[in-house]
C-alpha cells in the first residue's frame, strides 16, 4: 500500500485527486492540506510514500517546499503552469501533471512512481570497446544511431557501442526505453512534451518520431 498526501489549495482540484486516488486500490490517502506550512509540519511527524503537490499555494508555495527539501517522499506535481516543467527535473519529481488532467494521465504517473518504488536503481551493462559499461536506467536519456555505432546519452556522459538497436531493444525490454525512430531510442520517463511528430526530453532535447514506430510507441505509452 502506497501512503499518499495531497497538498492543494483548490478544493475542486483536491476533490478530483481524491476521486482518482479512490480508483486505485494500491493508494491510501493519508491527508489533504491546503497550505504548504501545515503539510510541512505534518511531515515532520509522519512519513508518506507519495505526494501530489500543487506549486502555487499562497503563503508557502510548493516550489519553496521543493527547494528547501521539505518533502521526503516521491513527488508528482499538479499544476496549471507549464513553465516549471524543465525545472522539475532538478527537483527529481516523478511526473509533472498539467491541469486539468484525466484519470489515464494520473494513473500513468502513479504507475511510474510505483516502478521507482519497487526498483533499486536498475541498470544494464553495455558493451563499449573492450569493456562493459554500467548504465543506470534513471540516468539514460536516449540512444542515437551513428553509422555502425550507437551513442548512449546519459546524465553521466556518453558512451559508444557496436550493439545494434535490435540487441538494445531486447536488452531494454520492459523498461521505459522505447524505439521512436530508426536512429533513436528514448527513455520515456524523461519526456517533457510529446506530439505526433516529436518528443522533447529533459534539457530540451528534441527528437523525431517516425511513422514506422509511431503507432507502437503511443500504444506502449497509453
Amino acid at each position: 500500500m502506497i501512503k499518499c498526501l495531497i497538498i492543494e489549495d483548490e478544493p475542486l482540484a483536491a476533490e478530483r485527486l481524491k476521486n482518482y486516488i479512490a480508483q486505485m486500490p494500491e493508494l491510501q490517502l493519508e491527508r489533504w492540506f491546503d497550505t504548504g506550512t501545515a503539510a510541512a509540519a505534518y511531515l515532520e511527524e509522519h512519513s508518506v510514500d507519495l505526494i501530489f503537490l500543487d506549486l502555487h499555494l499562497g503563503e508557502t508555495s510548493g516550489i519553496h517546499l521543493l527547494e528547501q527539501k521539505k518533502l521526503n517522499a516521491k513527488i508528482i506535481i499538479t499544476t496549471a503552469f507549464h513553465q516549471y516543467a524543465v525545472k522539475s527535473y532538478e527537483w527529481e519529481v516523478v511526473d509533472y501533471l498539467m491541469k486539468p488532467f484525466v484519470f489515464d494521465r494520473f494513473e500513468g504517473a502513479v504507475k511510474k512512481a510505483l516502478r521507482k518504488s519497487t526498483s533499486s536503481s536498475p541498470f544494464v551493462w553495455i558493451k563499449s570497446e573492450y569493456k562493459q559499461e554500467k548504465i543506470y536506467l534513471d540516468d539514460l536519456l536516449y540512444i542515437e544511431g551513428m553509422g555502425d555505432y550507437r551513442r548512449i546519452h546519459s546524465t553521466r556522459g556518453r558512451i559508444m557501442t557496436l550493439q545494434t538497436f535490435k540487441e538494445l531493444e531486447v536488452l531494454l525490454k520492459d523498461t521505459a526505453v522505447k524505439r521512436i525512430h530508426k536512429s533513436y531510442m528514448i527513455n520515456s520517463d524523461h519526456i517533457l512534451h510529446v506530439s505526433s511528430e516529436q518528443v522533447t526530453l529533459k534539457d530540451n532535447i528534441v527528437l523525431p518520431i517516425s511513422e514506422t514506430f509511431r503507432k507502437d510507441f503511443f500504444k506502449k505509452e497509453n
